[in-house]
């Protein structure tokens, strides 16, 4: 059956910036803002704010701990799991986890928090049949079960022992029981300390500070967000006291001492999809790794802000192999490489398809043309495609579009849980939701893997981050990015490394030398 969708009216919290707002002044420029407004431009408008879509980073950067809340939630800095709508949590049993709500939450609309809806925001997450990216991300085929002994306990279940479970879990946002099972919300109902006031589709998102918030009421009474997909306007809404905070920012955008650089867990990576001729001969594979000049690009494009990669997680990711060094740029031998299998037969005149996606990371369209340059010079025929998001992410995630010949697909990946087993589930499963290619043996070693801890754990995905150039080759990496973040001096925020992915506007508040005294 079908279950109505709570949507937050305008009127609902109509009158919340009013109420709590002191009174506003005009900025420097003259134009006039509410002090109590955070102003926030990103790179492109959220495609939607659905929960369970927000391991997406155009919507997660908005809805997750905003809007939405998980029971429990990874502290980005220490990597230890701390308490959220869930005080605790132990493993029951070998296949089960016994979470204890907290008491006293409620949704924004007025609603309690409950086991139900704890239960319900998984099933719907991960059992659905909604195909929510947190679900493939996370989760993979799992299914889970789930038991309400009280209204303040939950029991997940697993079909067999899964030692990280509440760190999955903490990708699950959760929203009531009301909400639609068989379709997706674009406007959700969370028990974050923000909730959804307008959304001009198009023009701007307002939050509205959640006066039912269970936890200390955030600073900003009310968040505004636009976007604008060219760095230097956003850097320039900043030095010109338009905006608070823009993100997505390069070094050449001009924000000058109001960009700030911070270390994100972003890796960027050509992923080629290797069923396809000739990128099913492994040789044309490894001639693009070959002609792939990543110190060179870090360096010129990103001006350093990166570090030249050989895997597809950054260090601080259980998993991540100190070992390993980035793929040499030798033009020559991959030209070779190429000769070789042209002499063979293997049709390396056809046509690759390049995609990017727009404003996808700084200097991301000159980052591709030089990509298609350095491909051209060892004799391959790529042509470059720059795409919307919505457009990119048919090429990115399974089932991906029907005769699409072969493509190189541009990818910037954040593993915001820490382990290696988000990263592997997702790219290196030979079904994983966004995999090109793998084989049996692999999977059975990745799934081997997920079962340890410990060092064991960390050692074993160490191996397969070494093995997987080797036996696989999906990818061609390219660099652990940097973020700058552009930031008012009115405003003090320190980012980490989930930044680009969960902005919690609850970190943000008024510097103290610009609180307005009025």
């Amino acid at each position: 059956m079908k279950r109505n969708t709570r949507r937050l009216t305008a009127i609902a919290l109509a009158g919340v910036a009013v109420a709590a707002s002191g009174c506003s002044v005009a900025n420097s420029g003259g134009g006039g803002y509410d002090l109590n407004t955070l102003r926030i431009v990103l790179p492109q408008e959220p495609p939607t704010l659905e929960p369970c879509e927000s391991s997406l980073t155009s919507t997660g950067v908005v809805v997750r701990s905003n809007i939405t809340e998980p029971l429990v939630e990874r502290n980005p800095t220490t990597g230890d799991l701390e308490p959220l709508l869930a005080t605790d949590w132990e493993q029951s049993s070998p296949t089960e986890w016994t979470f204890t709500l907290r008491d006293g939450v409620t949704f924004s609309d007025g609603a309690p928090f409950t086991a139900e809806d704890a239960a319900f925001s998984i099933d719907r997450a991960v059992n659905s049949d909604l195909q929510c990216n947190v679900d493939g991300y996370v989760f993979g085929d799992e299914v889970l079960t789930l038991q309400t002994p009280d209204e303040n306990t939950v029991v997940v279940g697993t079909t067999k022992p899964d030692p990280i479970l509440p760190l999955r879990l903490s990708f699950v946002e959760i929203v009531p029981r009301t909400t639609s099972m068989t379709e997706k919300v674009r406007e959700p109902i969370g028990t974050g300390p923000y909730a959804i006031r307008d959304w001009e589709y198009g023009q701007k998102l307002i939050l509205a500070r959640n006066d039912t918030y269970w936890g200390d009421a955030p600073a900003f009474p009310v968040a505004e967000y636009q976007w604008r997909s060219e760095g230097s306007v956003r850097a320039a809404m900043i030095t010109n006291d338009e905006a608070d905070i823009a993100t997505g920012l390069g070094p050449e955008d001009g924000a000058g001492d109001l960009g700030v650089p911070f270390q994100n867990n972003e890796t960027t990576a050509l992923r080629m999809q290797a069923t396809e001729p000739p990128l099913d001969d492994i040789r044309v594979r490894q001639a693009i790794n070959y002609a792939t000049n990543r110190t060179g690009i870090v360096k010129a494009l990103f001006r350093d802000l990166g570090q030249p990669a050989a895997q597809l997680i950054p260090s601080g990711v259980v998993g991540y192999n100190d070992q390993l060094q980035p793929w040499p740029h030798d033009t020559d031998k991959a030209k070779a490489l190429i000769d070789e299998a042209r002499a063979d037969g293997v049709p390396v005149d056809r046509e690759i398809r390049l995609i990017g996606r727009t404003a996808q990371f700084p200097k991301i369209a000159e980052t591709i043309e030089v990509l298609q340059s350095e491909f051209a010079e060892i004799g391959l025929n790529v042509k470059i495609e720059m795409m919307d998001t919505a457009s990119q992410l048919e090429y990115q995630l399974r089932p991906f579009p029907p005769n699409t010949g072969p493509y190189l697909l541009m990818i910037m990946h954040g593993n915001q849980a820490g382990d290696a087993a988000f990263t592997m589930d997702q790219y290196m499963l030979s079904d994983g939701p966004q995999s090109a290619y793998g084989t049996a043996k692999f999977d059975a070693k990745i799934r081997a893997a997920e079962q340890l801890e410990g060092e064991a754990r960390q050692d074993a995905f160490a191996e397969l981050f070494a093995e997987e150039p080797q036996q696989i080759m999906q990818m061609a990496y390219l660099a652990h990015m940097r973020g700058i973040l552009g930031k008012s001096p009115r405003v003090d925020y320190t980012p980490n490394s989930a930044t680009g992915d969960e902005m919690r506007l609850a970190a943000m508040s008024p510097a103290a030398d610009r609180t307005d005294k009025s």
